[in-house]
């Protein structure tokens, strides 16, 4: 969709916002439904309404691919809420373009996100033509292999360190009634472990070459399709996870009825809220214990122009109280990822998180597909890995579809 065109219809609706300080409600939509996440953006709201302000939820059920239209389709439409949730990225690349969003540099600047955001790629995803247009609030990053450790121990086997153990031990998994992998339903999920992948297998290296440069040669070459043979592997051992949401995914590991399931540390959320305790009740593996690399993409919060200059005066507090460093600490841990401010004490961690630290530490990270793919390029890269999980697709013909996806994408 070109939103450009609906710019000018909209400007005679949108009024700068001016220095009133009265408080106000502010409607804030994003797609954080699970157990685990809505207790991490209880922790947001709890901090913007200790402004005097009011964050009124507006939480939309499902993936960010069901939201995010929804977001899109209100702002476009001329029914903006107050700030809204997309990836850091280029998710947000139109609306930014056809002018609806609202311009943060001066918070910015006031605050020195430049100094405090780390990595500043983060930052980087925020920027348009020199201008500031989101406030990240975390660092999620996919390369987590994460492991019942009762139900290794229900098979006999040990917990695995690797991705290679991982497959060997799918055999004992299976005889003990338990799916070796669980992968919902959803596009974005068997997109994101390809991706993964990739990375752990193939290196940074090849990853950066195939959607960095999109090199369409790299994409068809060897060092795919060797990525392409673990994507088989992994699709043959999801085979009974029915189940269509990640978190549906992420609770038959809880429960010992999956050895594992790749997926970003936002995991971490759902076994905190179940109890359980990191290295010891499960087991996790970043870069699949292959590669420790971590991407450093994640969530941020945009803001649409509005008319009224009370709310518009909120966004600017919001904006502000994201990257407030004691609502950094209380909002990652409960969410399971990194804090976006390179300042923070986080002693409070748990082991898994005290992994990605060392990793963004030794700035061992990569940037996430969302920045590096448009959102039409991302889709049609999920579409092609749905369809790859759900059907016998051969891997060949896989790999020539995705290289062929490459080869057009911006």
């Amino acid at each position: 969709m070109k939103l450009r065109l609906l710019a000018a219809a909209l400007a005679a609706t949108v009024v700068l916002p001016l220095g009133i300080a009265n408080a106000a409600d502010l409607e804030v939509t994003h797609w954080w439904t699970s157990g685990g996440e809505a207790a991490a953006v209880a922790e947001l709201a709890k901090a913007f309404d200790a402004t005097g302000n009011h964050w009124v939820d507006g939480a939309i059920a499902g993936s960010g691919g069901t939201a995010r239209p929804i977001m899109v389709s209100r702002i476009t439409g001329g029914d903006p809420m107050g700030a809204t949730q997309f990836n850091h990225g280029r998710q947000a690349e139109e609306l930014v373009q056809a002018g609806l969003m609202r311009d943060l540099t001066d918070v910015a600047t006031k605050e020195n996100w430049k100094e405090i955001i780390k990595p500043s790629s983060l930052l980087d995803s925020c920027t348009i033509d020199g201008k500031i247009y989101c406030a990240p609030v975390n660092i999620h990053s996919w390369q987590w292999l994460w492991l019942s450790n009762a139900a290794f121990k229900t098979a006999g086997v040990d917990v695995p360190k690797n991705w290679d153990e991982f497959v060997a031990s799918a055999p004992a998994l299976e005889k003990a009634g338990i799916v070796p992998l669980a992968v919902g339903g959803q596009p974005w999920q068997s997109a994101g472990a390809f991706d993964v992948l990739m990375v752990a297998i193939a290196g940074k290296d090849t990853f950066n070459k195939v959607f960095g440069d999109k090199d369409e040669a790299v994409a068809a070459g060897p060092e795919i399709a060797k990525v392409f043979k673990a994507a088989d592997d992994a699709r043959k051992m999801s085979k009974g996870s029915n189940v269509q949401d990640w978190n549906q995914a992420t609770n038959l590991v809880i429960t010992g009825k999956a050895g594992g399931q790749i997926m970003g540390d936002w995991a971490q959320g759902e076994f905190q809220l179940a109890g359980q305790k990191a290295g010891t009740d499960y087991t996790c593996l970043p870069g699949l214990g292959v590669n420790e690399i971590i991407s450093t993409g994640g969530d941020a919060f945009y803001f649409p122009l509005l008319k009224d200059a009370e709310k518009s005066k909120a966004q600017e507090v919001l904006a502000s109280t994201l990257l407030n460093p004691k609502t950094q600490v209380a909002f990652n841990l409960k969410k399971g990822s990194l804090p976006v401010r390179g300042d923070v004490d986080l002693a409070a961690a748990n082991d898994c998180m005290k992994k990605g630290l060392d990793i963004l530490a030794k700035g061992n990270v990569i940037q996430g597909t969302d920045q590096l793919l448009s959102a039409d390029s991302q889709k049609q890269k999920e579409d092609l890995f749905s369809e790859f999980f759900a059907s016998s697709m051969t891997p060949e013909d896989a790999q020539k579809r995705f290289a062929e996806i490459i080869a057009s994408a911006d």
